[in-house]
Parts: C-alpha cells; structure tokens; sequence
C-alpha cells in the first residue's frame, strides 16, 4: 500500500480533486503522507511577461500558495499528514518533477473523458501517465 501520496489539484475544478482525494484518504486510513500539488502555469514565452507589471509573478503565486493552504483546512480531515505544494512552471513538468523530489510511492490524479483533440495533443494526465517514474492511479470522472 502506498504511504506517500501526491494529488495534483487545479483549486479551481473540484472535478480535477473530488474523487482522487477520496481515493487517497481511503489509502491512508492507516497512516501515511499526502502531498498536494497545484501548479500555477508560467507565462510560456518570455514576451508574454512583459504585459504584466513587475512583481506580478511573486504576488500571484502568494495568492495562489494562499488559495491552496485555505482548500487543504477545508478538504483535508486533520487526522491526515497532509503538505501542500505550490509549483510553478509546465503542469505535467512540475507533477513529475515533485513526484521524484518528494519521492512518493503513488501519484493519484483524474482525467476526463478523452476528447478528439487530445488524441493530438496529449492532456497532462496522458503525459504523467507514460513518464512517471511511480505508479500513477487515474480516476475517471
């Protein structure tokens, strides 16, 4: 059984964290470690950066540490080890990377109905998926 977990959670989709934290609480029942990841993405190309006024980034991921603290005392029962994680970067980059620092057993995420357009392009679960180094658990919605 897996006693370190990590749970990749966009706080602004409940579907991306309902039943995975379900499922991860379910496998800590007898102790264990969750660590709950949410990635604020970067700007991508440098040039996008410059619309932003300075200090925009550090503020933003104060926010987004704060947004992430407030949903862990809401979700997560105090009888859990839990420690949030604020990444900032590529989504599927900063979950893999985290899972291997962090060195957890098992990486529990959801993943919607594939559509079309991500037989093309390849969603982040997809990604974790093939190039985790873990066991990686999908739960679909």
């Amino acid at each position: 059984m897996a006693k370190k977990i990590l749970l990749p959670i966009d706080l602004n989709s409940p579907a991306s964290w309902m039943k995975p934290l379900a499922e991860a609480q379910q496998m800590l029942v007898t102790g264990g470690e969750l660590h709950v990841v949410s990635v604020l993405p970067d700007f991508g190309l440098s040039l996008v950066g410059t619309f932003f006024k300075a200090g925009f980034e550090q503020t933003a991921l104060h926010q987004f540490g704060e947004a992430l603290r407030n949903w862990v005392k809401q979700n997560i029962p105090g009888s859990v080890e839990v420690h949030p994680h604020i990444l900032h970067g590529n989504i599927y980059d900063e979950i893999l990377r985290a899972a291997d620092k962090l060195e957890v057993d098992l990486i529990i995420l959801a993943a919607h109905r594939p559509e079309a357009k991500d037989y093309l392009l390849g969603p982040n679960a997809a990604r974790i998926v093939r190039h985790a180094k873990q066991s990686v658990y999908v739960v679909r919605d």
